[in-house]
């Protein structure tokens, strides 16, 4: 597609919330990447090259998915996988960096064969549309226990919110962040002393591979990715009324860590939650257009891999409540979406609630999450609906 129809269909509330799916995705979850790091004996120049490299990654695909398909396709470093990494042990940098390789691979094969597709058509856009709501429910939660230690900037910005939902509603995000960060800094609490300007430098580290890496850490690895990212990654595409190729989708992001994974790279995926971001409302009322936030979120996380010590910094530098709120109002009107879809047949409904449940639970089990658990718990209750009708 041409530049000039990219520039023609980007908007401010693009903008924003690309910004917003970034600042989301990385202050929740960036301490998770450097204990990984950390776990493996990274330098810190190493771990900026991480930084570096999750960053170029996100970009790449991102931005190139979202051209492509021109839907917001956006994707996202392993949450759980970095968790994952940051608890093991006995496992050198250059053996961790042959696993990530691996790992990687295994998920081009995943996407070259369409077997991951296979599994994602067969699950129910009610149980699909639970999947997102629980997901996405935690941070609207998480925004309501802010007002415990924020109360003030916590009601400043739902008022805005609120207010600008009525007068302005493609600006309520937009709105809503400035004024948090107004509000954050009448209040002394945006702490810029940490940011740091400098460019942050690619470091390779030969891969190394181990019998014990390979089973211990590579196949975990590419499980819980698979499993807590990418199956809700594509549950959240299909909520919003996106055809997103899936199998197309998910090699470019194993392509891209098989690529990048000497430099920290450790495993890339379709996002969820920050996804839910570019695709609602907020980013913008035509549907057709939001591609364009998911493209600028992939230009955020460019400049964030480019100078890795300052975007940390500067990310950090916002108060937590702030982010919590910002992200549980942005959200909002997709958990009452996936919500309304989930619940709009009689016969799905209490299959689609127990997904929710155990979605929102939190639960993980043999070290996969709880959005696993969740589609299984519902599949399970619709076949045994099915079951007893048959009867």
């Amino acid at each position: 597609m041409s530049l000039r129809r990219f520039w023609s269909d980007l908007s401010v509330s693009a903008v924003v919330a690309g910004f917003v799916a970034v600042l989301v995705g990385f202050t929740s979850s960036v301490v998770l990447v450097f204990a990984a790091a950390q776990a493996l004996g990274a330098t810190p120049a190493q771990t900026t090259s991480w930084i570096w490299a999750l960053g170029l990654g996100m970009a790449a695909t991102s931005i190139g998915l979202s051209l492509w398909t021109r839907q917001p396709v956006l994707t996202a470093w392993s949450t759980p996988g970095a968790a994952l990494i940051a608890g093991s042990s006995g496992y050198g940098l250059g053996e961790a960096v042959g696993a990530f390789a691996a790992c990687s691979a295994l998920i081009v094969l995943a996407g070259a064969t369409r077997a991951f597709e296979r599994v994602m058509d067969r699950i129910p856009q009610a149980i699909a549309a639970a999947l997102l709501a629980g997901v996405l429910a935690r941070f609207g939660l998480d925004a309501v226990g802010a007002v415990k230690t924020a109360p003030l900037l916590v009601c400043v910005m739902t008022g805005v919110f609120l207010l600008l939902r009525r007068l302005l509603p493609r600006y309520a995000v937009p709105g809503v962040l400035l004024a948090g960060i107004a509000v954050a800094a009448l209040q002394g609490r945006l702490d810029t002393g940490a940011i740091v300007w400098e460019l942050a430098a690619p470091v390779w580290v030969a891969p190394q591979f181990s019998t014990g890496a390979l089973i211990g850490l590579a196949l975990p690895l590419f499980v819980v990715t698979m499993a807590s990212q990418n199956l809700p990654g594509v549950a959240a595409q299909r909520a919003a009324g996106y055809a997103t190729p899936v199998s197309p989708s998910i090699a470019a992001t194993g392509l891209t860590g098989l690529l990048l994974a000497p430099f920290g790279g450790y495993a890339f995926n379709l996002a969820a939650i920050t996804a839910a971001i570019c695709m609602g409302r907020e980013a913008h009322e035509d549907p057709a257009r939001r591609y364009t936030a998911s493209v600028m979120a992939g230009v955020f996380y460019l400049l964030l891999g480019l100078v890795g010590g300052a975007v940390v910094g500067l990310l950090n530098a916002f108060p937590r409540e702030l982010v919590l709120v910002v992200a549980g109002l942005a959200l909002l009107g997709t958990i009452a979406g996936g919500l309304a879809v989930a619940l709009q047949h009689e016969a799905h409904r209490d299959a689609a609630a127990l997904t929710f449940l155990v979605t929102l639970s939190g639960l993980t089990l043999a070290g996969i999450g709880s959005a696993f658990w969740g589609v299984l718990a519902g599949s399970v209750a619709l076949l045994m609906q099915h079951y007893r009708s048959r009867r």
